[in-house]
């Protein structure tokens, strides 16, 4: 009895000091970042930016491999499944914690089968109408939205999508409402805005700066509680006319849970570096991206915050997706 139990003594330290030297190597292998979206858009690239600069950290190959579909979730599901090690990362996007508050059938939990690793960034959004909507600041908006009850359309990337609940927000907070156009992408909805077709939209800087820029849309704020780092003209929703308005589309590194912590550990102390390096931080103002770079706690209270802020918010507007 006495031999068996040292035996299983043993082997239990066997297991623990394999663990430990595991973690002490890591990586030994190429890493994956999987990305939620197609090649060439701004997720996309900033990921691709990240994935060397880690390389270079890390001493091993960082790969980025796209998994666009299903609004992020195919990514999603895939990387909560992946071998805890830490060689199967996910940048993941505001959708992580939004997925389960509009859709059916989701097949992970957002905060449970994630292990956070670092905000990465906000995605800088803008409230904004057309030149014909008599309001240049989000106080005259809501009176003009007051005065025409039903009378005005805003436009989304599609139902469900981060721009749409940004506005279901601002209809629930103003006491306003107007009715919801979705469509497929940016591109379509800016068209139409740009047209007259729409009178409002949350949108991207990225995608609608050009527009403003142009004088062919007007830009009243940005979503975000504090004032953007990209466009530092600009006032906050809650600052312009509508307190305590906040809306941060995010995106962020994770692994899947039970990712050792010393693995998790190395991975952010290593990318908080680089978000401090001079030409990221030009490249993210570039893509219309703020730095965060949170710490995992952080991150992990922030996507608690998320699920249930989004979660209201679908709740309340009856949005509800198969």
């Amino acid at each position: 009895m006495m031999k068996r139990l040292l035996a299983g003594v043993a082997l239990a330290c066997i297991g623990v000091t394999g663990t430990s030297m595991a973690q002490d190597n890591y990586p030994s292998r190429p890493i994956r970042i999987v990305v939620p979206f197609s090649p060439g858009g701004a997720t996309d690239i900033m990921s691709r930016l990240l994935a060397e600069k880690l390389s270079g950290k890390l001493g091993q190959p960082v790969i980025v491999e796209n998994k666009p579909g299903g609004g992020t979730m195919i990514a999603s599901d895939y990387v909560s499944r992946a071998e805890p090690d830490g060689y199967t990362l996910l940048m993941a996007a505001s959708s992580l914690g939004i997925a389960p508050s509009i859709y059916a059938k989701v097949n992970y939990d957002p905060i449970k089968d994630f292990a956070p690793i670092s905000q990465v960034a906000s995605v800088v959004h803008v409230l904004e109408v057309h030149p014909s909507v008599p309001a240049k600041n989000v106080g005259e908006l809501i009176a003009y939205l007051k005065a025409n009850p039903g009378k005005v359309s805003y436009g989304s990337v599609g139902t469900g999508s981060s721009t749409h609940l940004e506005a279901e927000l601002f209809n629930s907070m103003a006491g306003v409402q107007m009715t919801h156009i979705p469509y497929k992408g940016s591109a379509p909805a800016l068209n139409d805005l740009v047209a007259g077709r729409l009178q409002v939209m949350f949108d991207a800087w990225a995608s609608s700066g050009p527009f403003v820029k142009d004088g062919k849309l007007r830009v009243l704020a940005v979503t975000t509680a504090q004032p953007s780092a990209s466009v530092p003209d600009l006032p906050t929703v809650a600052a312009s006319g509508l307190p305590g308005y906040s809306a941060m589309p995010w995106l962020g590194l994770v692994a899947p849970a039970r990712t050792p912590q010393p693995v998790v550990d190395k991975i952010y102390s290593n990318l908080a570096q680089i978000l401090q390096q001079p030409d990221v931080k030009a490249q993210f103002t570039g893509l219309g991206l703020d730095i965060i770079g949170s710490d995992p706690k952080t991150f992990a209270a922030f996507i608690r915050q998320d699920v249930s802020t989004w979660a209201k918010v679908a709740r309340d507007s009856n949005i509800r997706l198969e």
